[in-house]
């Protein structure tokens, strides 16, 4: 997937008539790791991502929505859950086009050991969650909790954070983030 994830970038990039070094400006991201993610030498974590795709401006939900005519819908099936993620961390959308939403939710899961990477999330709003199964390690500006099944957490966005499953077996837990962010 680390080619199509760069294959799509620099298709998005493109079409806006971007440069490389104008996204990279843009979105504080260096030019090479730009190059690199879009030649498929590197998979960006989700942060990374995040983070190059606030330079477009685009979500992580419309990035890897192969439908790009919004849809009003009321009801999904599992299987017609957005995947906004890879590797040993999953993300699965309600929705697709979120830009004129109120509320993202999610369906997340961690792999024992996974995360959000090195860099801290941040963005404007709010977000919560509760952990199904699992223990997840959840650090908000200088605060750090190690949650478990039935344990949440609720904070203002803005505010630098940071997710890691810490157990041996995968974390599962419901957020959800106002306004959308990813």
């Amino acid at each position: 997937m680390d080619q199509e994830i760069g294959a799509r970038l620099k298709r998005i990039r493109e079409q806006l008539a971007l440069s490389q070094r104008q996204l990279a400006r843009q979105s504080g991201v260096a030019n090479a790791t730009i190059s690199q993610v879009e030649s498929g030498k590197i998979n960006p974590t989700v942060s990374m991502l995040k983070k190059i795709l606030d330079g477009i401006p685009m979500g992580l939900g419309e990035f890897f929505s192969d439908d790009r005519q919004p849809q009003e819908r009321k009801f999904f099936r599992a299987d017609e859950l957005i995947e906004i993620a890879e590797g040993g961390v999953s993300y699965r959308q309600v929705g697709a086009h979120l830009a004129s939403k109120s509320i993202q939710l999610l369906k997340e899961c961690y792999q024992p050991g996974a995360g959000t990477g090195r860099h801290e999330l941040t963005h404007e709003g709010e977000e919560c969650g509760i952990v199904l199964s699992g223990r997840l390690e959840v650090t908000v500006g200088e605060e750090v909790a190690v949650l478990g099944q039935g344990d949440a957490y609720y904070f203002k966005s803005n505010l630098p954070h940071q997710f890691r499953n810490v157990g041996s077996e995968p974390c599962e837990l419901i957020t959800a983030c106002s306004p959308p962010s990813f």
